[in-house]
């Protein structure tokens, strides 16, 4: 199976991950099934035969969904767009509901790439405010690889929904894959991707869906930072402990080593 790379940066990617979650997927499972989609890193990873992606985030799923049914116009409109500092803010400063949808997409993408440390952060007026990470984000994907990643996401039905939303729609031989914000009472963790934050009703609410998918005999893995929410969380639930490298402030030089949890649940 040919590799497919993410399409986005995504600040807390699970990119550090895929193998280790690979290990709780099998071809057995109908459906891939993940709510808080962000880089999708690892459904580009397991391709699956059919998906069900989602994340609250509207202007994330219309992206996905122009790459799903236009990736030619897309990549065209992103070979259009200059690089650099100055071009960046000039894009930044575009109203997305002055563009078509194309146009809304590769703008996404395009500062998706070049913003710093692939965080999405808006202000109180849901304007995209992350500034520009400099020379060392990366570049645009080239139209080979929207257009593979296009061929995927044919695969795949994309809402722009809240979990608890999205994950009515289960079935038995589904499998769930859970990356949300981490919400911690000491700190908050990538609190930057936008004004909607991950709460502690959401913890709630998701411990909640866990156990309704655990009654249904769904099988699910969640990832989640260790803290006392994640005890929560896992509770009843079996919990595989992981060490991966974050760069929670932003800056490399304080890249440290903390622990996740993976707890899932398979009947």
């Amino acid at each position: 199976m040919e590799k497919i790379a993410p399409l986005l940066r995504w600040a807390g990617s699970k990119r550090q991950l895929v193998s280790r979650l690979s290990c709780f997927w099998d071809d057995s499972f109908e459906r891939y099934v993940e709510p808080f989609l962000g880089s999708g890193c690892l459904f580009f990873h397991l391709q699956p035969r059919r998906a069900l992606l989602g994340d609250l985030n509207g202007e994330l799923i219309q992206t996905y969904q122009q790459v799903k049914n236009r990736p030619e116009e897309v990549s065209r409109a992103l070979r259009r767009m200059p690089l650099g500092p100055r071009s960046f803010y000039r894009v930044r400063r575009l109203q997305p509901a002055a563009l078509n949808r194309v146009q809304r997409a590769a703008r996404f993408i395009y500062l998706n790439r070049f913003c710093f440390n692939g965080l999405y952060r808006t202000n109180l007026q849901g304007e995209f405010n992350v500034p520009y990470g400099g020379a060392k984000s990366g570049g645009l994907p080239s139209q080979g690889a929207l257009l593979e990643a296009s061929k995927l996401l044919h695969r795949a039905s994309l809402k722009p929904v809240d979990f608890e939303s999205l994950l009515r729609r289960v079935t038995s031989g589904d499998f769930v894959y859970m990356d949300p914000p981490f919400s911690v009472r000491k700190y908050r963790v990538f609190k930057e991707y936008d004004r909607s934050v991950f709460d502690h009703n959401d913890v709630v609410r998701l411990r909640r869906t866990m156990e309704s998918l655990a009654d249904s005999k769904i099988s699910f893995v969640v990832s989640y930072l260790e803290s006392d929410e994640a005890d929560f969380l896992c509770r009843g639930f079996k919990v595989s402990p992981v060490t991966v490298r974050r760069n929670i402030s932003g800056f490399l030089r304080s890249r440290a080593s903390c622990r996740e949890l993976l707890i899932s649940y398979g009947p």
